[in-house]
């Protein structure tokens, strides 16, 4: 799996940290250029409090579908103990790799592609693995497909954090939910808010242990499942 540049040693490394340096010059460091999530930057510290108790006894992040890459630099910069390796579908990943590249600490790998219905993914077996506002953009089959890809690549004692709008009980947590959720189903039938029983039960199918449920702001959660050590 590829790494940054800044994470060499060396001479070689000191040239090609030189390198990215220039680039960014070149660029003008200029991230207006590069996709914008105005929710990320809103929810990325309340989800980091989560992740900082979640993933403490981590190394190894995977991130599925890490979209603009807001979070993925945010949490790799915070969370320094971790390797933070990003994924996305082909389409999206010029735009990750550019903020990444700019703006990536050394633990922040280069992004892969990851599509949930290929299996089984190409990645290393990790220790964490994180995903925000997903599961109500992908289909059902994705979500079937996302948990079921799930133990080829995680390790004894994964760490499974999901952040985003749930149903319980097919009831709405807010109005705006259910606007929401409306939105969704007429942009495209296939995605909408889950119900959280329903993803449950995937999680367990997988092997995973629901370990809390932390309500967010703006009406979100941040679900946290545990793989049983071996």
């Amino acid at each position: 799996m590829s790494v940054l540049p800044s994470e060499r040693r060396g001479p070689a490394g000191e040239v090609r940290a030189n390198m990215r340096r220039s680039s960014r010059l070149a660029w003008g460091h200029n991230t207006r250029v590069l996709p914008h999530s105005d929710a990320s930057e809103r929810n990325k510290g309340p989800i980091l409090a989560v992740l900082e108790e979640a993933f403490a006894g981590c190394t190894h992040v995977l991130e599925v579908g890490s979209g603009t890459g807001q979070h993925a630099v945010h949490f790799a910069l915070l969370l320094p103990h971790l390797v933070w390796q990003p994924s996305e579908l082909p389409d999206a990943m010029p735009a990750l790799r550019k903020r990444i590249f700019n703006e990536g600490p050394s633990n922040l790998r280069a992004p892969i592609e990851i599509d949930v219905t290929a299996s089984p993914w190409d990645v290393r077996k990790v220790d964490g693995i994180f995903t925000a506002n997903t599961l109500h953009i992908m289909h059902w089959p994705q979500v079937q497909a996302f948990f079921a890809g799930l133990r080829a690549v995680a390790k004894p004692g994964t760490v499974l954090a999901i952040y985003g709008p749930f149903r319980y009980g097919g009831t709405y947590t807010s109005g705006s939910n259910a606007s929401f959720d409306a939105m969704l189903r007429a942009r495209d039938p296939g995605s909408g808010i889950r119900d959280f029983e329903a993803v449950d039960e995937l999680a367990r199918a997988a092997g995973f242990t629901l370990v809390r449920d932390y309500p967010m702001p703006a009406h979100n959660q941040t679900i946290v499942w545990h793989l049983a050590p071996a």
